[in-house]
């Protein structure tokens, strides 16, 4: 839970985030209950992990969180985000094609990964520059109470986007 709330400093205030792969609520719902000024949008496309998104958001009192049955795929040209977030979703160059068509230039995806995160990027470098992405950024962010980190690879879709 604390490696998901330490994306929280890195999403802009008031921003509308979509979860890809939201499932058990990881990081989505953790960023609802941290930052009550986001709106966070759950995709997941199995009804049975969604029902599960829904009673939590609920149980839990999260009035800014909408929960979307479906594919990232799905969405594309249909809604756009600021931000998009996934943890453990897939590697990231089949990642960037679910998450960057979503974007709003100039959003980005925040993918929490672990120590194959430079590797990822390594080899995600022709879905980079084939969906106009910035460099890529590996940071390594403090988790609250600062005893460990969470690294996360953050990808902004450039202001020219396709």
């Amino acid at each position: 839970l604390l490696n998901c709330a330490a994306l929280g400093p890195l999403v802009p205030v008031g921003s509308v985030v979509a979860d890809l792969g939201s499932g058990a609520g990881l990081p989505g719902l953790v960023l609802a209950i941290t930052r009550p000024d986001v709106t966070i949008v759950a995709v997941e496309p199995l009804l049975r992990r969604t029902e599960f998104l829904a009673e939590a958001a609920l149980e839990l009192g999260l009035d800014n969180v909408e929960i979307v049955r479906a594919r990232a795929e799905q969405l594309h040209g249909s809604r756009a985000f600021g931000v998009v977030t996934a943890r453990a979703v897939a590697p990231l160059p089949r990642l960037l094609g679910w998450a960057v068509p979503l974007l709003t230039p100039p959003g980005f995806l925040l993918a929490l990964k672990g120590r194959s995160a430079h590797q990822e990027v390594t080899d995600a470098a022709r879905e980079l520059r084939q969906f106009d992405c910035a460099a890529p950024e590996v940071l390594s962010v403090v988790q609250p109470g600062g005893e460990s980190t969470t690294t996360v690879v953050r990808v902004s879709r450039a202001a020219s986007g396709r």
